[in-house]
């Protein structure tokens, strides 16, 4: 009986005693590999134990290891894990080498409501800059151990440029510390015998102007090299690589030198693409951005033996004070950059803060750019030409503002809506000098880029003081200097005007290739878009219809391709849901269309892709609408195109809204 006994306790007591065990095993978090070999090697974490799983649990994203709690760079609730409920899971993310060490922790969160105890967390409480609630550490549960990277002066955010200088390319990268390297490159893969040194700068925290820039947002962006790779023979493959024999080299890459002779010309471009980030931050990423990306690699490859080059419309990284945002930006880009040059020009979330330099009362520059005041900008690109502006404060001059670059058939002059742009500013006078010194019988095409637009249907840009300045101003320069096409972004749609002049559509057989047609291309993958869908309860009463100067208009993400001979210019809006072609203009050359040679395109000015339905077509309008009719044809091309226009008022266009329900704060 007292063995019975005995044993009763023994058990008793091995079960309370694992039951105890089971109370206060703690979390653990378990990150692997310890050490990453290259930038975006994926990352494994594992946590165990979670008592209770909360839905508001979170995990923390930290670099430098050492960052404070509520420094984190980013953040994933654990909810998003499909076992989380369980207290354990595991999910796997790429990790960016930014030159400094991660660690990564668990926290218990908690919910902000109504009946949430606010004088608890008060000190607690933060808001991400649209204004949700950021997560609340409560309860530090877990942390990991500190993660390295291999090499933290691996060459990292490759990316190509061309230069002033004919027979040129200019390459940059970053590492951690200031080491002299070096790009060397060949024509061969295993035969790179040239090199070049290449020159350094960086930035640093007293030169960014406001918060959060200088603040919270602040990371070392390294050291920014770069160095020019001369001497190239027109179209040929060059392979390169940069680095030096102390820290080590990149992989090689390999281009095509641009020829200056060319018959032809092949570009993407878009605007306003932003970041993607596997985790949550302070500002919304621009996630479709990899979509575009993905496109955009196959272009390249298609392209293949041939000068490709590369257009991105300003609002670039999107990183608004955040410096990491632009170490993923430049990571994310070097698939393509690292191969075609990558042109740029500056956005308001480059540029504009409270006290630059050119402010009028009319304008709608705000604090978009986080603080940064153009410096990243400037000093993570070099374009061709030497345009440079003074802040005004102690932060260095903002550069690559306007300049011009020839590349086949086509010359692109790029400039900044963010800074004077008036007739008497330097700018404009640079604009008017170059437009007029084109040789037309060298590059027969002009295309006109800025981020800005001058005219779009989009309700609040096309009310904004700065859109009615920039048509003032330039509408008559483009005009007289027989200026082919004006792409720009800001606007996050694609949308294709007919040939305008005031505000007007100009009758084909009038337009003669004078005037230029006008494109919004800030389709690159920014989420956020302007409503222009009918009223709540009000569906025949349109916010903001599609003028009948709208020959094309749609939110879907893409970008555009551009192709050009010396007779005519195609462009196409290629969607990012299914990577095909979705509008597409052909614009003949001048010289042609004066001397009568110009052979006619398979389709017009104003029409849509053949195989297309026409923009206005309203075939799923469940709208009642009355039928008229406007009559169009381009240069000899006989037909009509319908449109259902409502006598009154412009009818409403239904449009693919994948992200209509997002509302515009910025754009």
């Amino acid at each position: 009986m007292n063995l019975y006994i005995f044993h009763l306790l023994l058990a008793y007591f091995v079960w309370g005693f694992s039951m105890q065990k089971g109370i206060i095993e703690a979390t653990t978090l378990d990150a692997r590999p310890t050490t990453l070999k290259y930038s975006g090697d994926n990352i494994t974490l594992t946590w165990r134990n979670v008592d209770s799983p909360s839905k508001y649990d979170w995990l923390g994203i930290y670099m430098p290891s050492d960052s404070a709690i509520d420094e984190y760079i980013g953040y994933i609730l654990l909810s998003t894990c499909p076992t989380w409920s369980t207290g354990s899971c595991s999910l796997q993310i790429p990790l960016i080498n930014m030159r400094s060490p991660y660690k990564f922790r668990i926290f218990r969160g908690a919910s902000i409501n109504a009946t949430t105890n606010l004088t608890v967390f008060k000190n607690k409480i933060k808001l991400d800059k649209e204004g949700n609630p950021l997560p609340i550490a409560s309860r530090q549960l877990a942390v990991s151990s500190v993660i390295h990277f291999y090499n933290y002066n691996e060459p990292t955010q490759i990316h190509l440029a061309l230069t002033s200088n004919e027979g040129a390319m200019r390459v940059m990268f970053v590492t951690r510390d200031p080491i002299k390297s070096k790009v060397r490159f060949g024509t061969g893969e295993d035969d790179l015998q040239m090199a070049v040194d290449a020159k350094i700068t960086t930035y640093s925290q007293n030169d960014m102007c406001d918060e959060p820039a200088n603040s919270t947002g602040w990371r070392d962006p390294g050291f920014i090299h770069n160095a020019i790779m001369g001497g190239l023979s027109s179209g040929s493959r060059y392979y390169y690589q940069v680095g030096s024999n102390v820290e080590g080299w990149s992989l090689v890459y390999s281009f095509i030198a641009p020829n200056p002779q060319a018959d032809e010309t092949n570009a993407l471009l878009f605007g306003d693409m932003g970041t993607y980030v596997p985790y949550s931050t302070f500002h919304y990423a621009q996630n479709e951005s990899q979509n575009t990306m993905k496109w955009l690699q196959r272009d390249i490859n298609e392209i293949g033996d041939k000068p490709s080059f590369i257009s991105h419309l300003g609002d670039l990284s999107y990183a608004r004070g955040y410096s990491w945002i632009w170490d993923t930006f430049l990571s994310q880009i070097e698939p393509i950059a690292t191969r075609s040059p990558y042109h740029v020009c500056m956005g308001n979330h480059e540029y504009d803060w409270p006290k630059q330099p050119f402010r009028p009362n009319w304008s709608s520059y705000g604090n978009d750019s986080g603080g940064e005041c153009g410096v990243p900008y400037s000093k993570r690109f070099i374009m061709p030409g030497n345009s440079s502006l003074p802040t005004g404060t102690s932060s260095p001059n903002t550069s690559n503002l306007y300049y011009s670059v020839n590349v086949g058939v086509v010359h692109f002059l790029f400039y900044s809506t963010e800074i004077d742009f008036q007739p008497k500013s330097d700018q404009y006078a640079f604009i008017a000098n170059d437009l007029q010194s084109v040789d037309r019988k060298k590059t027969p095409f002009v295309v006109f880029l800025g981020h800005r637009p001058l005219y779009t249907s989009d309700y609040r840009a096309s009310l904004d003081f700065t859109t009615q300045k920039l048509i003032q101003t330039f509408e008559s320069l483009l005009i007289k200097t027989k200026v082919n096409v004006a792409f720009c972004g800001h606007v996050h749609k694609y949308e294709r005007m007919c040939s305008l002049q005031n505000s007007t559509c100009i009758e084909p057989s009038k337009v003669n290739g004078k005037l230029p047609i006008y494109m919004v291309i800030g389709m690159g993958g920014h989420a956020h878009q302007s409503k222009d869908d009918p009223l709540e309860n009000y569906s025949n009463k349109s916010i903001f219809p599609q003028p009948i100067w709208s020959l094309f208009r749609t939110f879907e993400w893409g970008y555009v391709r551009l192709h050009a001979t010396r007779h005519v210019m195609t462009i196409s809006y290629v969607g990012n849901h299914d990577g095909k072609v979705h509008d597409t203009v052909e614009i003949p050359c001048f010289d042609d269309l004066k001397s009568g040679t110009y052979v006619e395109p398979h389709q017009s000015f104003f029409d849509s892709s053949s195989n297309k339905p026409l923009p206005c077509d309203r075939s799923n309008n469940v709208f009642p609408f009355l039928f008229i009719f406007i009559i169009g044809c381009c240069l000899g091309i006989s037909g009509t195109i319908y449109y259902k226009r409502n006598q009154n008022q412009h009818a409403w266009v239904p449009l693919n809204h994948e992200e209509a329900s997002t509302s515009n704060t910025h754009l």
